[in-house]
């Protein structure tokens, strides 16, 4: 199992939807966020992409030389950005990172957004330009000269000079709830990704999934991207989600939900789906929880309990398949530290940090000016 965590460039706060609570964020902040998630052991994080957020290629370049081994989840954007231009900074980053590049495939589902940014294709014609767009840029990341002539796109004699550490490219990240996202998906890339439907709905996703990428003569790892709200005990984990959003009003939400109606992303709709802008019966699953959504586009549900709780539920979703986590947590820094401390030592982590008392930096504080904290390691279960 590897375990992402997620670096918010669209803003911070204790709760939703408000500014109380919020808290200003920078570059300083984001190192301090990337800086906790490579010493902690999460596997990397993932940096969103769209016009609320500053630009992930620029952060993620910016954030390369103050980590050592987390790896960074970044945006190409087919129809945003040319297949060969989107080779070589994916080859330049990973180079420069030492190999520690994933490539997350965004088509976007936002009408209204895209053609801010000059794309005005229907939601399936922007699946069939990326079907175009990944079909040129793994030729070209691959260190192969491409050319091609399709409906969108016309490529002649693109080539990298300069090659990726990682082979034959770094690992093509995508997610698409659509039946042609999944059939660009099982043709494509590495692994594919859901948002946090319940179990019943991702296993029947993973499913469809692995029908199409069989057909295709090839296999896909999945992965799943959600928040979590884990604490010592059970009801200290719904207060705090309760108390996520305390500040959210039914105006707040009703301005939400209009605007992501206008989305034609059907993981959107999904996720929609979910709460139907409600706030009534939000655990949707056991220790699943809406509430996110209704205020807060993309990924809209929540792990919520104890360790014990919340790492039983991840398990029941790798069983389905799902071998990847991208979580989050507000505030995502503090929450690092939390998810760390208390639900890593429950997870048959790849990167399982090992933690060893140590003389001069003992685990807790010095007990009476001369003691040392009895020092207690859980084991994986």
């Amino acid at each position: 199992m590897q375990l992402l965590w997620f670096i918010p460039t669209h803003g911070e706060g204790r709760y939703l939807g408000t500014a109380i609570g919020g808290r200003a964020v920078n570059f300083d902040y984001w190192r301090q966020i990337a800086q906790a998630v490579d010493h902690l052991g999460f596997t990397g994080a993932l940096l969103p992409t769209g016009r609320s957020c500053e630009d992930a290629w620029v952060l993620a370049s910016t954030l390369v030389t103050h980590t050592k081994q987390m790896k960074f989840l970044v945006a190409i954007r087919p129809g945003l950005m040319s297949p060969g231009v989107a080779a070589r900074m994916a080859a330049t980053f990973d180079r420069i990172s030492g190999g520690r590049l994933l490539i997350n495939v965004v088509t976007g589902g936002d009408p209204v957004e895209l053609a801010g940014d000059g794309l005005h294709l229907s939601h399936d014609d922007r699946y069939r330009l990326t079907d175009e767009f990944l079909a040129v840029w793994r030729q070209i990341a691959a260190g192969e000269t491409a050319d091609f002539q399709g409906n969108h796109l016309n490529i002649q004699s693109g080539k990298l000079l300069f090659p990726t550490i990682q082979k034959p490219h770094p690992p093509l990240w995508f997610g698409g709830s659509s039946l042609i996202a999944q059939e660009i998906a099982a043709k494509h890339v590495d692994v594919y990704l859901t948002w946090g439907e319940p179990p019943e709905q991702v296993a029947q996703k993973i499913a469809s999934v692995r029908r199409l990428a069989a057909a295709q003569g090839r296999t896909l790892r999945f992965g799943i991207r959600l928040h979590v709200i884990v604490r010592e005990t059970e009801s200290q984990a719904w207060d705090a989600a309760n108390d996520l959003i305390r500040y959210v009003d039914e105006d707040a939400i009703a301005k939400t939900q209009q605007a992501y109606a206008r989305m034609d992303s059907e993981g959107q709709h999904r996720m929609k789906e979910l709460h139907n802008g409600s706030r009534e019966a939000l655990e949707i699953s056991p220790n699943l929880w809406a509430g996110i959504g209704l205020v807060r586009g993309g990924a809209g549900t929540a792990l919520v309990g104890d360790a014990d709780t919340v790492a039983q539920r991840m398990l029941e979703y790798q069983k389905l398949g799902i071998d990847t986590f991208i979580f989050s947590g507000y505030p995502h820094l503090e929450e690092a530290y939390r998810v760390a401390e208390l639900l890593f030592p429950h997870l048959p982590l790849d990167n399982q940090p090992i933690l060893e008392p140590q003389l001069l930096s003992p685990f807790g504080e010095v007990v009476a000016n001369q003691e040392f904290p009895k020092q207690q390691i859980a084991t994986v279960d």
